[in-house]
């Protein structure tokens, strides 16, 4: 047996080089573009804070200088969240956006706003920020210009050293001022849940009322207006409509019970959390062990939240978790001075539960921290789902 070995012999084709790939990657480039534009912005935040520092000082000694010194730090303000939107985009560094300063209305008078202006913290953090920049905006410009023409190899290596310090920079003088500050920042945001998630119970229960128990009282009242005219001319046609429109009025009662227990169940206000979720779990369609060790009620607010946060638990169980069993645990622990109120729904289902991808157990974990709650899931295939969540404790004014 012969074996044949084919030569490739140099030709057109096999000349050929290999497809050029780009040396840097889509985030170099980004780092890069932002080194390069260090310079510019540098100039004009330094011109503009230098000007403003020395007009307003040396304007002090007139009834201007304490205003034209507040009204600079605004702009510097603005310069800020320039920087910020650009690190955002650029360097993918996200840092929460500084509370408002008031305005003169809120703050209590023209006098208490130009005082908070003139020591307003961001503002002179910015100053800083924008003195410091020059001289690094200079070398950056540099590096990252001579690093494009001769220093192909190690560019991106370079570009994401000086890129680290910018994000450094811009963490440590242009985020928030402190931990207060910033917690401002985050209940802000977690405020346009608690509006949505409002609007969207306001939507459903109006839905509720207008395709439930409004549209079946209507029809109840066509029902006792036919049966009157029929009183007289055949009663027992009219006996049979008042027989059917009792039914309806059953019905309709019925819902409309059903649409108080969702927006607030009398057992919850008359007998507190144990009565409420023992009698949610008894509508689950799986056995549940309920556990409530409080030793007393905490504020209605959170109460009701504790409440739905179990009842649409319960209610995943009956619908996707395939469980033979569940269990409920409510009580009180004592990790910070006024506690936190614990809770834990546990079954013995399929698992594979998470909070991603749209599910309902994400609007409930974007409900609870929009309060400052904790919401967790342990959930591994084929091994039952644990959900812990945490409340702030609030006792009963």
């Amino acid at each position: 047996m012969t074996a044949r070995i084919q030569v490739s012999h140099p030709g057109p084709d096999n000349d050929r080089p290999p497809p050029v790939r780009p040396a840097l990657g889509a985030v170099a480039w980004k780092e890069t573009v932002h080194l390069l534009g260090n310079l510019p912005l540098a100039l004009v935040g330094f011109v503009y804070t230098v000007t403003m520092v020395a007009t307003a000082g040396g304007l002090s000694v007139t009834a201007i200088g304490l205003p034209l010194l507040a009204v600079g730090l605004l702009g510097s303000r603005q310069l800020g969240r320039v920087e910020r939107a650009r690190a955002r985009v650029l360097l993918g560094v996200r840092v929460e956006e500084p509370t408002p300063l008031p305005g003169p209305r809120r703050a209590g008078g023209f006098f208490p706003w130009l005082w908070a202006g003139v020591k307003d913290p961001v503002a002179w953090r910015t100053v800083l920020y924008e003195l410091m920049r020059l001289p690094w905006g200079v070398l950056t410009f540099t590096v990252a210009l001579v690093g494009l023409l001769v220093l192909w190899p190690v560019l991106p290596y370079v570009v994401r050293w000086l890129s680290n310090v910018d994000r450094l920079m811009v963490r440590g003088l242009l985020s928030p001022s402190d931990e207060l500050e910033r917690r401002i920042a985050e209940l802000e945001s977690d405020r346009g849940v608690v509006v949505d998630t409002a609007a969207a119970d306001m939507r459903r229960i109006e839905r509720d009322l207008h395709d439930g128990a409004q549209a079946r009282l209507v029809a109840l009242a066509m029902g006792l207006g036919l049966a009157k005219e029929k009183l007289l001319e055949d009663p027992d046609a009219a006996a049979a409509m008042v027989d059917e429109a009792h039914g309806e009025v059953k019905l309709a009662l019925q819902e409309l019970r059903d649409l108080a227990r969702g927006i607030h169940p009398a057992v919850l206000t008359d007998r507190g959390l144990d009565a409420a979720l023992s009698a949610v779990a008894s509508r689950c369609v799986v056995p549940v062990k309920v556990a409530v060790d409080l030793e007393e009620r905490p504020a209605a607010a959170i109460e009701g939240i504790a409440y739905f946060t179990v009842s649409e638990l319960l209610q995943n169980v009956s619908k996707h978790a395939r469980a033979r069993g569940a269990s409920v645990e409510v009580r009180r622990t004592s990790g910070t001075a006024s506690g936190r109120l614990l809770i834990r729904v546990s079954d013995d289902g399929r698992g594979g539960a998470g909070v991603g991808g749209g599910s309902g157990l994400a609007g409930l974990a974007e409900r609870l921290r929009a309060v400052d709650g904790v919401f967790a899931v342990d959930s591994p295939e084929g091994e039952g789902t644990v959900v812990t969540a945490e409340l702030p404790w609030r006792g009963r004014g």
